[in-house]
């Protein structure tokens, strides 16, 4: 008797959409960061992602020529994913270390921080270019 209320919502879902991802490969790779390195260099496709949010925050996105080096985007991290390179006025935002909170682009005066819409991240060296904002 239990399992009454149950069935209609089974079947409703049963004929809706899924609202998660497909595997961006029609059939398992060998090796993910292989088949990400061949999509980057255009010898293979992805299925297409489902549409992004509105406001959705990936990857940092960071501007050199508008950052003062004010330092306030390192001080309101909550991660501590930023650092300040003294010398040069400028930051370095280590992404395997971010949480994606966007405090450092609501604090940034000259808006040189941003949320772009990249989010695959994976790779195999964690000081890989791809996993450092500078």
């Amino acid at each position: 008797m239990a399992l009454l209320p149950m069935i209609p919502e089974l079947l409703k879902q049963l004929f809706l959409e899924p609202a998660t991802n497909k595997f961006p490969a029609k059939y398992l790779p060998s090796s993910i960061t292989q088949f990400l390195r061949e999509v980057n260099e255009g010898k293979v496709g992805m299925n297409p992602p489902v549409k992004l949010p509105l406001r959705f925050r990936g990857k940092i996105a960071y501007e050199r020529e508008a950052c003062t080096g004010c330092t306030l985007c390192a001080k309101v991290c909550p991660a501590h994913a930023i650092d300040i390179l003294p010398e040069t006025k400028r930051m370095r935002i280590w992404v395997t270390q971010c949480i994606f909170c966007s405090q450092c682009t609501d604090a940034c005066p000259k808006n040189g921080l941003s949320m772009s819409e990249e989010f695959l991240l994976a790779d195999e060296d964690r000081y890989s270019e791809q996993r450092i904002v500078e």
